[in-house]
């Protein structure tokens, strides 16, 4: 993933952190959260769209997540 495309969702959670009146920090950790608890899930369905994410790691981080289903929801219109 690009810089330009990790600093446009960097921005996107300082809103979203700004409205909720909680730091990024905060947001990226609640989202970290919720993505562990989802990786660990035996629902084959789940399973196949976490592999689906292209990632550089273990585990896709919070912006390539972002980066895809923005992706994913872009393309299906």
């Amino acid at each position: 993933m690009n810089q330009n495309k990790k600093e446009t969702i960097s921005e996107y959670l300082k809103v979203i952190a700004k409205k909720e009146g909680i730091s990024e920090d905060d947001v990226r950790n609640e989202i970290a959260l919720a993505v562990s608890l989802a990786l660990k899930s035996n629902d084959p369905h789940i399973q196949a769209f976490w592999k689906d994410i292209p990632c550089d790691g273990d585990a896709p981080t919070i912006e390539e997540i972002i980066d895809y289903i923005a992706t994913q929801i872009s393309t299906q219109k």
